[in-house]
């Protein structure tokens, strides 16, 4: 008999078959050594809409609303260029699937997905969809290298060991569902003027919003001041200098000008003293390793052009390879299980390091502790060494290697050095603070070249005299805070602001495990992009503020409680406790409902006040040229392509916007490129990466093959030498 493996992707279920060396690929599965391995495309069945439950919901109408489902059904999910029809890709390998299943030389199911809540709901609802009475287990895997999935394949757990999972995961989807469905139609009806749009509301979204809209309130209230300090420089003996600021009482900001003019006027015909000098060695450990937001925040914060959710998807690209273990985790440090494991990979990726002798494994409390994993381990490399990378991969993949290999590094050393120096014949209420620091030892921070500031002090002992060779009073002024980058936003989102100062402190890693967030390390970048895609923030360089129309939210929507980051994270929390048998499911949901049915209310009472106007407008298609095919149609831009003005009458000339060519150099046509192409035969693109991720630009041509009476791309490359610009 046999057993039938469900992978969430093709990718995972490809990994699967090569660890079982398993070459027998058919039509949407694999089949082989007593295994059938098929997969998902993520969620293949999705919530039914309103409107298939009831008619009438066809049509938004305040009265219809809330509408909560008695029964909660799930059909095929929709075709996201066409949401009234299925998706013909998810339909047709739902029904392999289920045909797998229900083979008679079949006994049980594995669900392989993701070990996280999506990944139970997209097996679950695949597998008890099939109505099948058969054996479901469950592949919990954190990598998806040969040795990890033949050693779970061997340690498979009954399904029904993870309802509280899928509780979890039904709870958050339904929750969504009906908050979403109930609000986003109550808000648009009551404050939107015209149709085509919505007013998105969203358990997740709305205190995503009011975060950057807050730090935006703060900057425009933030009110300038100006304050004073006052520098001395003293010269030793030995015609040594340094710099020292005046301070009293422990503060060296001064609004009072003419306090310091008057500690000014006393210096002159005095010398210095050395009244107090400390010397302190301190080390410094490496920041922990990383979870999904602080990868996010380390790469967008580092690297320009990044999004959080770009990272994620190079990031589940990389685990998918099976070049890192499992991204989408909240935790820093790694199950002391994994120590063994841990050993191996630091060994081979030290191999060839020039600084191979420092790198030491140690098993430390700080990098292998239990009881701080949450579900998930952090973020390491696995012990296959990638071959080729794009430059996105590397990026990512180098961030998480290198932070790995600091743990098992010496700690850097510096010595910091604070001077005191009074003057005794000036009667001043205050002394002189000079700051010194030198690096002793590099240790992890060799791993990425990160350069230490050094200050270098002269060597001073207590009570020498020093001479006052200059002053100088400056007038500062107060900074506002600064904007919200995703690398902030997605600090404050993983705690719900409760212990974010630090990245990488004690106080934010008990946060994490408390359960308070807003969202999922899977999430937030997808809430951080979708606000951004609904016009209520947008980024400014590297900032995220808010827009005019995600201002207007905040202050007018009424259901305040979607706004309060304490709300969001009890939500939060409550799921977390679901997944831990803490809380039941029906508790939960019988929450949420009475929650949505009495929002609905608040919002039909309140004040009726226009949020947004949607007003429709009739593109006139631009003619970027005639067709080279019958001469007489105009070229135009079109939905899937740009094609000829002539189709109708049978003309097929089209440049397809996912030309496949193309595709494989990351390119896609646009209006430009088709205009050159028409114009001059041939159009010069920029930024075409060839496999190994490395850009170049080429003369591209469309030209026709007269026998085989079709277009395909010509590639050409301009050898010019370049001549140089003479000068002006």
């Amino acid at each position: 008999m046999k057993k039938v493996i469900i992978s969430e992707k093709p990718s995972v279920a490809k990994n699967i078959a090569d660890a079982l060396k398993i070459k027998g690929k058919k039509d949407g599965y694999y089949e082989g050594d007593g295994y059938i391995i098929t997969w998902a495309f993520g969620h293949l069945l999705q919530l039914y809409d309103a409107k298939d439950y009831v008619a009438k919901m066809a049509r938004w109408n305040m009265d219809n609303f809330p509408f909560i489902p008695e029964q909660f059904k799930y059909k095929v999910k929709s075709d996201p260029k066409n949401r009234d029809k299925e998706d013909f890709g998810a339909k047709n390998q739902l029904k392999i699937i289920h045909s797998l299943i229900r083979r008679d030389d079949v006994d049980g199911i594995i669900s392989a997905c993701d070990y996280d809540r999506e990944g139970q709901l997209i097996g679950d609802s695949i597998i008890y969809n099939s109505r099948t009475g058969k054996q479901v287990y469950r592949l919990l895997l954190n990598e998806w290298t040969p040795a990890e999935v033949l050693k779970g394949l061997g340690s498979l757990r009954p399904n029904s060991e993870l309802r509280p999972l899928q509780d979890a995961g039904v709870s958050r989807q339904w929750a969504d569902w009906v908050i979403g469905i109930n609000l986003t139609s109550a808000a648009t009806l009551k404050y939107q003027k015209g149709s085509g749009k919505a007013l998105n509301i969203g358990r997740v979204l709305l205190p995503t919003l009011k975060i950057i809209y807050d730090r935006d309130m703060e900057i425009e209230r933030f009110v300038p001041e100006t304050y004073f300090k006052l520098t001395a420089l003293f010269k030793t003996e030995r015609n040594e200098q340094y710099e020292g600021t005046y301070q009293a009482g422990g503060e060296e900001k001064f609004k009072d000008q003419s306090e310091l003019e008057a500690v000014r006027t006393s210096l002159v015909g005095h010398t210095g003293m050395i009244a107090d000098k400390k010397v302190e060695k301190k080390r410094e450990l490496p920041p922990y390793l990383f979870n999904l937001s602080n990868l996010q925040g380390y790469i967008t914060s580092k690297y320009k052009g990044w999004t959080s959710d770009k990272v994620l998807k190079v990031a589940q690209s990389l685990y998918e390879k099976k070049y890192i273990t499992y991204p989408r985790t909240a935790s820093s440090v790694l199950e002391e299980s994994l120590a063994g494991k841990a050993a191996k990979v630091l060994d081979i990726l030290k191999e060839n390091l020039p600084y191979k002798n420092e790198v030491v494994f140690t098993k430390s409390r700080r990098v292998f502790d239990s009881s701080r994993v949450e579900s998930h381990s952090a973020i390491m490399p696995t012990y296959l060494i990638p071959k080729s990378l794009t430059s996105d991969e590397a990026i990512v993949y180098n961030a998480i290697k290198n932070r790995f290999i600091m743990q098992f590094m010496p700690a850097a050393e510096y010595e910091e050095t604070r001077i005191t120096t009074s003057v005794p014949g000036a009667g001043l209420k205050g002394e002189f603070v000079s700051k010194g620091r030198i690096e002793l030892v590099e240790g992890w921070k060799k791993v990425e070249k990160i350069d230490s500031k050094e200050t270098v002090l002269p060597n001073v002992q207590l009570n020498d005299q020093v001479q006052i060779a200059d002053t100088d009073l400056s007038s500062h002024v107060t900074k506002p805070p600064k904007h919200h980058t995703e690398r902030t936003l997605l600090r404050v989102m993983e705690t719900c602001g409760k212990g974010h100062e630090e990245e990488d402190s004690e106080e934010m890693m008990e946060a994490i495990l408390a359960g308070y967030s807003i969202g999922t390390p899977a999430t937030r970048a997808e809430t951080i992009k979708k606000l951004k895609d609904i016009g209520y923030i947008e980024a400014q360089n590297k900032n995220l503020v808010t827009t005019s129309l995600g201002r207007r939210l905040v202050e007018t929507f009424p259901v305040r409680e979607l706004f309060d980051l304490e709300f969001t994270g009890r939500l939060e929390k409550t799921l977390s406790d679901i997944e831990k048998r803490k809380v039941k499911k029906e508790d939960f949901l019988e929450m949420i409902f009475g929650f949505t049915s009495e929002s609905v209310e608040r919002i039909k009472s309140g004040d009726s006040v226009i949020l947004q106007e949607v007003t429709r407008t009739r593109k006139t298609a631009e003619v970027l040229g005639k067709c080279p095919e019958c001469g007489t149609g105009s070229i135009i831009e079109g939905q899937k392509g740009f094609g000829c003005s002539n189709w109708k009458s049978g003309c097929k000339f089209v440049v397809w916007k996912n030309d496949k060519f193309l595709a494989t150099f990351k390119k896609k046509p646009t209006a430009t490129m088709v205009k050159s192409l028409l114009k001059n035969g041939s159009a010069n693109v920029k930024g075409l990466k060839s496999k190994k991720g490395s850009k170049f630009d080429a003369i591209l041509r469309y030209e026709k093959d007269v026998e085989k009476g079709y277009y395909s791309w010509k590639m050409e490359f301009d050898n010019k030498p370049k001549q140089p610009r003479k000068a002006k």
